[in-house]
This record gives structure tokens, C-alpha cells and sequence, in this order.
């Protein structure tokens, strides 16, 4: 994953605001992992996810010069990405159940390796029953335990990207604890 502090990113975005596609594909290239990976935990499928990652990017620059800077330029477009992924189940109306491998270099946590075997193959199962509890939640819910959950937004910045009020973005995430908690025990989880 590319990491970028906020200044590199602002820097960026300033010049992609004045026109520069180079400076716009450069935040591309820092960003899309992010953006992979939400799409590709909300919608379980790595086609859709690229999809969406790339509707999002293009929407990103055809509205880049009405970005403000009044949230982070990477919540700016995980809310994007976060309406795109909405919008995607709104016009489908089907529920989607995770699939794939969950050892893909989308799925950012996944990065980290550990040379025990046997701590590898633990962390790949809890990864394939976290993925199959989120298909579980309904899509709001499902973002707002994402965005909490693997991307360790604050509240108040989740309630930005999913143009929610902080109090509802809470008790989605309440409640999505809770119905972890109940799943968990229900699948006889150890922890």
C-alpha cells in the first residue's frame, strides 16, 4: 500500500484542481488500494469492486475542482466510493454474499504475514467469517462497521463520508457489534 502524508495529498489535489492528470493519477495510484477495499468488503465480488473503485476515480475528477477541502481529499472519496457502492445495491436490489479469495492484495489487512503457518491459516479463517458476518449486516450498517472497523475513522468522520448524523453512525455501529457478538457465538468463535 502507498502511503502519503496529508500535505503530499493536498499538494496533489491543488494541482489536479488547476487541470494536472498526472497529479490526479498520482492520487489514483496512492488511494486505489483503500478504495478497492471497501468496494471489494461491501460487495464480496472483485469485479464489481474494481468497478466501482474506477466509477469512483472518474467521478473524483470530474468533481475534483468543487472539493473544498472541508474533510480529508481520501474521505472525500471514500464517501463517493461509499454512495457508488449504495447506489450499485439500490439498482441491483439483490443481496450479495462474499466471495472470492480473501487472501487477495485488495483486502489491505491482509498484508501483514506471519511466517507461523498455523498463525496464517487462523487469520485467514477469521478474514473469511468476517467477510461472511458482513455480508450478514444490511449496506449502511455494513459501511459504517467497515469504515470503523478497517479503516479506523473516527466517528465524526464517518458520519461526513456517509452523510449521516454522528448519533446514527453510533448505533449502526452498536448494533453491528452486537449482531457480531451474537454471530460470533452462534459460529462457537473462540476468543
Amino acid at each position: 500500500m502507498v502511503n502519503a502524508n496529508d500535505e503530499t495529498l493536498n499538494k496533489l489535489v491543488s494541482q489536479a484542481q488547476s487541470g494536472s492528470r498526472d497529479a490526479f493519477s498520482e492520487l489514483v495510484r496512492i488511494l486505489m488500494n483503500d478504495i478497492m477495499a471497501l468496494t471489494y468488503r461491501m460487495t464480496g465480488d472483485k469485479e464489481t469492486a474494481k468497478d466501482l473503485a474506477q466509477e469512483t476515480f472518474i467521478a473524483g475528477w470530474e468533481k475534483i475542482k468543487t472539493y473544498q477541502g472541508e474533510a480529508k481529499f481520501k474521505n472525500w472519496l471514500l464517501r463517493i466510493a461509499t454512495n457508488k457502492t449504495l447506489n450499485y445495491f439500490k439498482k441491483a436490489s439483490t443481496t450479495y454474499e462474499i466471495s472470492g479469495d480473501p487472501d487477495t492484495s485488495i483486502m489491505e489487512y491482509s498484508s501483514v504475514s506471519d511466517s507461523n503457518p498455523e498463525t496464517e491459516l487462523k487469520n485467514k479463517q477469521l478474514r473469511e467469517n468476517v467477510l461472511r458476518f458482513m455480508n450478514q449486516l444490511p449496506p449502511q450498517q455494513r459501511i459504517v462497521f467497515d469504515l470503523r472497523f478497517y479503516k479506523q475513522l473516527s466517528f465524526d468522520e464517518i458520519a461526513n463520508v456517509t452523510k449521516r448524523a454522528v448519533g446514527t453512525v453510533k448505533t449502526s455501529y452498536r448494533e453491528s457489534i452486537k449482531k457480531l457478538r451474537l454471530w460470533a457465538d452462534e459460529m462457537g468463535w473462540q476468543s
